[in-house]
């Protein structure tokens, strides 16, 4: 290859045929255009699922509200911790490219299955055609139908989500000063297409579930998949490919540095062979605890001679280092779950508050309650460019920082618009359980609330614009600050955040339903009835646990020093 070519070529990267990529040809917004487009497409699909989701719950299988909270939870909560699989998978055998072809063919089987569960007459049991059934329970199999789909959804989400995103921003070269720009800016246009295919499915595919027919309204987001899959193969050979080492296997490389420090546990760790320089920044970051893992670690560079364990006895520095640089995210990771727990309210309890109140507009036309998520993301699309083109060039000013704010200081920010929301969501509660009492409907849960829908706006606004600050800073941080092996492992953790987040407002949503409702006489915070329920407590609960995270946050972010 002549010399003026290799210098066009891109480090560490291929094209389609597996040769050095060309800087030129191959890369850059040319590709990542195909890739957010196809982001666009998958989010209408998985929106069109999950954000009317606890509405199909509460409605054709007849489960409570508590209940329903706690399902789409633990589902949301699954799908989120699954990326952390797909990551494995991609980054060890499959390759990104690869792993989202199979994930999308997995997804495309997940929602004709959902679909099916939906339209088949067969599911249809005899009592729900009876005028005088009041409460009809679907046949078991459609319920296994139904939730093995959902599954299969979920395990696509795995592989597809952390794969995507980390494959769109491998097209851009991080050590090129203007690629490393444009990296920056991927990651606020990801979510920018992200919620377009958010906003599509709030307001078209919830109001043919909730008026038309729910097999239809499952059934465009699956012809849906199968385009974005087609749209996905035409960029092919734009693409950069990450070039990678069949021998290395990154997972077992950061298992082995723990089983060899374990095994190890009685050596004395040696001091000069250790990379000072890249150890040092680490210190004023870290608190005790994570210090004296960073120095136990040290000990899987001691050679044993001992054929017990050939394999996992010694490390290289390299391997040592990346362990050390995953583990140094764990404040971090750990700080942000309560946000992930709020995270979750806005697909849940938002909605069902909505289902309540005023939702007419014009001569009749009622608005489906969970198209009120809608604004969540038309906020996103607003603030992002605001954001990306007036406010980080303004703040940039004043820095000097190429991004405006730093990465931690960006989630922080959303961390505490978070906290505004949830106390906005308390108070308009509030209003809404007064506005009941006044109107003496509190014991007719089916009664419209004389108050508008409109209350409920605000929090959905502000939850949007603390995405664009905490959602698009944590995917940015956790794929910046991994080693170049792990990078999908990296954004794996960012949405395991919202996994966790998921589970623990499961967990809450239980623990707190069976300490309240547990009285006689008493209604619990998550009532069927709202009218008689308490989701302004829940909320206020939420907006202290934010504030409580926020100071521990604080705490690890300030003394955090960025690897690069």
């Amino acid at each position: 290859m002549d010399a003026p070519l290799l210098k066009d070529t891109v480090n560490g990267a291929v094209d389609y045929k597996g040769h050095p990529a060309i800087r030129s040809k191959t890369g850059r917004w040319r590709s990542a255009v195909f890739i957010i487009g196809v982001e666009i497409a998958e989010r209408f699909s998985y929106n069109g699922v999950s954000s009317n989701l606890i509405t199909y719950l509460t409605g054709p299988l007849q489960q409570s509200t508590a209940t329903a909270a706690v399902t789409v939870n633990t589902w949301s909560g699954v799908a989120f911790m699954l990326p952390l699989v797909g990551a494995f998978v991609a980054d060890t055998y499959l390759g990104r490219y690869r792993t989202i072809l199979c994930a999308s063919l997995v997804f495309v089987l997940g929602l004709s299955l959902l679909t099916l569960s939906a339209v088949l007459p067969s599911f249809s049991h005899p009592s729900c055609h009876s005028n005088t059934t009041t409460s009809c329970h679907p046949p078991q199999y459609q319920v296994i139908l139904f939730f093995t789909s959902l599954y299969l959804v979920a395990i696509a989400q795995g592989g597809h989500r952390t794969c995507v995103q980390a494959f769109g921003a491998d097209q851009f070269d991080g050590k090129d000063p203007e690629e490393s720009k444009s990296k920056s800016s991927f990651f606020n246009w990801w979510l920018f297409g992200l919620c377009g295919g958010s906003i599509c499915s709030q307001l078209i595919l919830t109001y043919i579930q909730d008026n038309l027919n729910w097999g239809f309204g499952f059934g465009i987001p699956c012809v849906c998949t199968v385009l974005a899959l087609a749209v996905f193969l035409l960029g092919r050979k734009n693409y950069r490919y990450s070039r990678c080492d069949d021998n290395i296997n990154p997972f077992g490389s950061f298992l082995r540095v723990l089983v060899a420090a374990v095994r190890n546990w009685r050596a004395t760790p040696p001091t000069a062979t250790v990379d000072e320089e890249g150890e040092a920044p680490l210190l004023p970051a870290l608190n005790l605890f994570l210090l004296v893992c960073f120095r136990f670690l040290n000990k899987a560079l001691v050679i044993v001679s001992d054929n017990s364990m050939e394999g996992w006895q010694t490390c290289n520095v390299s391997e040592v280092e990346e362990a050390k640089a995953v583990l140094r995210l764990v404040p971090i990771w750990a700080t942000c779950l309560i946000y992930g727990t709020v995270y979750a309210q806005y697909h849940t309890f938002f909605t069902k508050q909505g289902a309540t109140m005023d939702r007419t507009i014009g001569k009749g036309f009622q608005i489906p309650p969970a198209s009120l998520q809608f604004f969540t993301t038309l906020s996103v699309l607003l603030f992002i460019p605001i954001y990306d083109r007036l406010l980080v060039p303004m703040a940039r000013n004043f820095t000097k920082i190429p991004s405006g704010i730093t990465m931690l200081q960006r989630i922080g920010i959303g961390i505490v618009l978070s906290m505004i929301a949830m106390v906005v969501a308390a108070l308009v509660e509030m209003e809404r359980l007064e506005t009941a009492i006044d109107s003496k409907i509190v014991d007719i849960p089916k009664a419209t609330i004389p108050m508008s829908i409109w209350w409920l706006v605000p929090q959905y606004i502000l939850f949007g614009i603390s995405n664009v600050f905490t959602r698009v800073g944590l995917q940015e941080f956790f794929y910046e600050q991994m080693p170049n092996r792990l990078r999908s492992v990296g954004l794996a953790l960012h949405l395991s955040i919202f996994g966790v987040g998921n589970l623990l407002s499961s967990f809450l949503v239980s623990g707190i339903e069976k300490v309240s409702g547990s009285g006689d006489g008493k209604h619990s915070w998550f009532s069927n009835n709202l009218n008689r329920a308490h989701l302004d407590y829940f909320y206020w609960l939420l907006a202290i646990l934010l504030a409580v995270g926020f100071v521990v946050y604080l705490y690890f972010a300030k003394s955090y020093i960025y690897s690069r």
